[in-house]
């Protein structure tokens, strides 16, 4: 019963958001997200994830960095509905004052990708809007997979996949299965992908923002297995309700002596490559959660 109304909750939530646009509903999403997140304690999760990892900066300085975080965070769960409309890219005719925008050599990465004939590894992390990149590889025709987290309410978790069927490519659930499933995309030719920023208890330990923290080996240990390409895909939140779309080239990847690829130092090579885009745009990451517990 209780799942039954969450689902109508959600539905009646995006019918409001379609009602309110694709700028009007993240806007809103905006205003509630700054309102109501210095109320929870997510809030000082993410101010003491600032102060330790900006030690240099004062406290205004990290307050208004949450706050573009919370502002980031409430526009992305608004955008959900919109992502149709908010995807204008043509790559024959690239216009300068659209909402999405790649640059030529992204755009020859992700073409390169779509004729090499072979699988790669993508990772990404919770910076702007992160669904993004699974639209942009789907936009772009190359066939794809992600990893996704299903919300604990099955019936979220189906409004969810409503609005993401068609236009994500392959979804594969996180949960036990799912390295072997994202091993089965690989062997199928798939281009692969993950958010990789989050607490992994199991992983390696690596530095990151100055800190020790646990990290998700998965796509290094794919890398190792398949030895197929490892790129990074990020969106970067613009003013106007625009994003810049990017796809980093092959990652070089640390190797053992027998030639393969290594797996603790491919998760810290990637994990550095997020906190240079971190510290671009510290104000678009989702600080609000316990990476370094």
């Amino acid at each position: 019963m209780i799942d039954a109304v969450l689902g109508a909750l959600v539905r009646a939530l995006f019918a409001l958001m379609r009602v309110l646009g694709s700028r009007g509903g993240p806007a809103v999403g905006s205003f509630l997200a700054r309102k109501l997140g210095r109320l929870i304690k997510a809030d000082r999760i993410g101010l003491e994830n600032l102060r330790a990892s900006f030690s240099e900066h004062d406290a205004a300085w990290h307050r208004a960095r949450l706050d573009e975080a919370w502002d980031n965070l409430g526009r992305t769960a608004c955008e959900y509905v919109h992502m149709d409309a908010i995807w204008d890219f043509d790559p024959e005719a690239p216009r300068e004052d659209g909402r999405i925008l790649i640059a030529p050599e992204v755009v020859a990465r992700f073409k390169t990708l779509l004729d090499d004939g072979k699988p790669a590894l993508i990772f990404a992390s919770h910076l702007a809007n992160w669904e993004l990149p699974m639209i942009a590889a789907a936009k772009h025709k190359l066939p794809a997979a992600a990893l996704y987290r299903t919300p604990n309410s099955r019936a979220i978790a189906r409004e969810i996949l409503r609005l993401r069927a068609g236009s994500m490519g392959e979804l594969i659930p996180a949960g036990l299965a799912a390295p072997l499933r994202m091993a089965d995309a690989l062997e199928r030719g798939l281009h692969v992908g993950m958010l990789v920023d989050q607490r992994f208890g199991r992983g390696p330990r690596i530095t990151f923002l100055g800190r020790e923290a646990a990290a998700n080996p998965l796509i290094a240990q794919l890398a190792r297995r398949f030895d197929c390409p490892v790129h990074g895909a990020r969106a970067i939140r613009l003013p106007g309700g625009r994003f810049r779309l990017d796809l980093t080239d092959a990652l070089e990847l640390p190797r053992d002596a027998e030639g393969r690829v290594e797996v603790d130092g491919a998760t810290a090579a990637m994990n550095r490559v997020i906190e240079g885009w971190i510290r671009e745009h510290p104000g678009q990451w989702l600080w609000m959660h316990r990476r370094w517990r």
